[in-house]
């Protein structure tokens, strides 16, 4: 009975490690880094500095007695309107994590820390589908039979996979999956 109980316990975790992996993935961005979201950032520069895709999260760190975090549209965005939010977190540590691409608006809606600069826009992309084939041009092969001058020819291109840019944030998953169910296995 005690070898039985261990096994489901053992099959449990391995499941629950692998879904855990799988689950984690996306990047986590601290809006406004060691900052915060106040209104004394630059949240343009901090997002031009940044790629955020499908799965990613942002981090909104804040004092919540004077701050909030309120997603609107473009229109709302632009007029710093926060009456009609789609979504407001109020919690002063609060994460969102990005489900759908395209622009996504984000401003306090303390009246005025909008107009001040307290506002985000990003641009989310469609998550990751992996190597991306990109055009590599080959030479031209000169006719061997032909004696007679030959038409230049427009060069010929083979495709060849690039890597991908999340190839290391999915290496550094599976690395830690495989270390987690070692680590499981040995304690067992």
């Amino acid at each position: 009975m005690a070898l039985i109980n261990n096994n489901m316990l053992f099959t449990s975790l391995l499941i629950l490690v692998a879904l855990f992996g799988v689950a984690v993935g996306g990047t986590i961005h601290k809006v406004g880094d060691s900052n915060g979201w106040t209104m004394m950032g630059d949240y343009e520069t901090w997002a031009s500095s940044r790629t955020f895709q499908v799965g990613d999260s942002l981090v909104f760190a804040y004092n919540n007695n004077f701050h909030d975090v309120t997603e609107v549209t473009h229109n709302d965005f632009e007029m710093c309107e926060s009456s009609k939010p789609l979504m407001r977190y109020t919690s002063g540590s609060d994460s969102i994590t990005l489900t759908k691409p395209g622009l996504q608006q984000f401003i306090c809606g303390v009246p005025g820390h909008c107009k001040s600069g307290q506002k985000l826009q990003i641009h989310v992309l469609p998550a990751s589908l992996g190597p991306v084939a990109g055009p590599v041009p080959r030479p031209v092969r000169s006719p061997s039979s032909s004696s007679s001058p030959s038409p230049a020819k427009a060069p010929r291109y083979q495709h060849q996979m690039a890597p991908s840019p999340l190839q290391s944030c999915a290496s550094k998953s599976a690395s830690w999956i495989g270390f987690s169910l070692l680590a499981l296995i040995l304690a067992f």
